[in-house]
């Protein structure tokens, strides 16, 4: 693997998204280190290959809406660790380097819709067997969830480079706690874990991705401290009281089978959109973090951009998930195309 954080032991529009597939490339750029990678990476290997992934990405949305949500935070907690190189994705018997699950890390708490994951690879398996990675499956999934939550549009066809390879081994819990920020982050520390994760825009880049919080649920586990024994002053009080009623105990916990949650947006919960932004404004942000970006004065003009131009959001998203897409990709070498992304090849 590469990297110190990711050694063996160790978070759709309308025609307006991008006023030209190059505003992906113009911003929020992760550096050289992405030189591995190229746009139609896979036009000769397996030249349907994007198709099929955008295929299979629609038909399980239709079947079972939220594992578009499910592929975003996939894409943000793979990448965020090191590389994106699908080690999140490897069981904790079979990471094959003597790593343990990410999955099964405390701030993967909640994710879910692996199996889908599966679904996905085997139709490129059908098509290309063992060409397409489980680490391009991740990225390609991402990019089309967020175009389907964002009502279509170009996002559907933003260029993303590929060629992306598969570690063979995973992360250590350790790695994942220190890489991943949790839900009180100061935005001090969201600035500086996506910088760590190449991500190069900045307050203007973790405003437009921490907008992937507009859809999905956060479960009570998390929520808990801002309502108990006390709302948290900075919590609108009519807001305060919905969530005490969706999380009605402070003993709330994160290992029983129905765990209670509260949407991140109660206006438009299954749609990307700059609802997100306009919640934080009326101090409605479900996890402080969130609430953070609306006070802290260097997120806050984005804040209020955003929740005044949704093209704008729209725009800053897409390129800000591209850039984090292409964290620091494993080199020739340093990792493989897995046949089945719960298990490295057999040696």
């Amino acid at each position: 693997m590469r990297g110190s954080s990711r050694s063996s032991s160790s978070l759709v529009a309308p025609a307006t998204l991008l006023s030209s597939a190059l505003l992906l490339f113009c911003c929020f750029t992760t550096g050289a280190a992405n030189g591995s990678l190229k746009l139609g990476y896979y036009s000769s290997s397996c030249p349907r290959a994007e198709d099929i992934v955008r295929e299979q990405v629609t038909q399980l949305y239709h079947k079972h809406g939220n594992t578009a949500v499910s592929w975003l935070r996939a894409l943000f907690h793979d990448c965020m660790v090191g590389s994106c190189d699908a080690s999140l994705l490897l069981d904790t018997a079979g990471g094959g380097g003597g790593g343990v699950s990410e999955k099964s890390s405390p701030r993967s708490f909640g994710m879910r819709n692996f199996k889908y994951v599966d679904a996905i690879k085997s139709a490129l398996e059908r098509e290309c067997p063992g060409t397409v990675s489980c680490a391009d499956v991740l990225a390609l999934a991402a990019r089309d969830g967020a175009a389907i939550l964002g009502g279509g549009g170009p996002l559907a066809t933003t260029p993303m480079r590929t060629g992306r390879l598969d570690s063979r081994a995973a992360a250590s819990h350790a790695d994942v706690e220190r890489a991943i920020p949790d839900h009180n982050a100061t935005v001090s520390e969201m600035l500086a874990a996506f910088a760590a994760a190449g991500v190069s825009g900045g307050a203007e880049a973790v405003t437009a991705l921490l907008g992937a919080h507009s859809v999905g649920r956060v479960h009570c586990a998390n929520l808990v401290a801002r309502l108990y024994p006390a709302v948290d002053a900075g919590v609108d009080p009519a807001y305060g009281e919905y969530l005490r009623g969706r999380c009605p105990t402070a003993d709330a916990r994160e290992d029983t089978r129905d765990v209670a949650y509260a949407r991140n947006d109660r206006v438009t919960p299954m749609m990307l959109d700059n609802m997100y932004y306009k919640n934080l404004m009326a101090r409605r942000g479900l996890l402080l973090v969130d609430q953070r970006l609306a006070d802290d004065p260097r997120t806050k003009p984005f804040v209020e951009r955003m929740a005044a131009d949704n093209d704008y959001f729209h725009e800053r998203f897409a390129a800000a998930l591209v850039a984090l897409s292409e964290n620091n990709p494993l080199g020739a070498g340093e990792g493989e195309v897995r046949r089945n992304c719960r298990f490295v090849n057999p040696a």
